[in-house]
């Protein structure tokens, strides 16, 4: 195993009901939070506040992500029950992932909408087992 990549998946129903700079949010959002998945985070009680912290060995996944060529994907699936489907079976495979839910103060009339996933980064042939046939957003 070699390569690793990033994954994000978007609801493509969402698309036409959205503004560009909502769904570049979004997607940041997921690619964020499936990062710090790997990440150590504890109260540091200096500051008040949560502390971030990443270690990882030479020719780890993180490493050869963050030192290599950073690779993201973005696709899409039809609608949120594929999405919430392919979550559940990323979790259940082990590979850090965050589902983003948008808090609809600006988009969605006040109601939480589901609209993302951030899966890896990971081995990329792992993550090609749950979405070589999704599309390209």
């Amino acid at each position: 195993m070699s390569e690793v990549k990033q994954v994000i998946v978007f609801r493509h129903d969402l698309l036409k009901s959205l503004r560009k700079g909502k769904i570049a949010a979004q997607v940041a959002h997921a690619s964020l939070g499936a990062l710090l998945k790997h990440s150590d985070r504890y109260w540091n009680e200096e500051i008040n506040h949560y502390s971030i912290n990443f270690k990882f060995p030479k020719d780890s996944i993180l490493d050869k992500w963050l030192n290599g060529i950073f690779t993201k994907i973005c696709l899409y699936v039809e609608d949120e029950k594929e999405l919430l489907e392919l979550h559940k079976k990323i979790e259940a495979a082990g590979i850090p992932c965050a589902l983003i839910t948008d808090a609809g103060n600006t988009e969605f009339h006040g109601v939480p909408t589901v609209t993302c996933l951030g899966i890896g980064p990971w081995w990329s042939e792992y993550i090609d087992e749950f979405t070589k046939d999704l599309k390209l957003f």
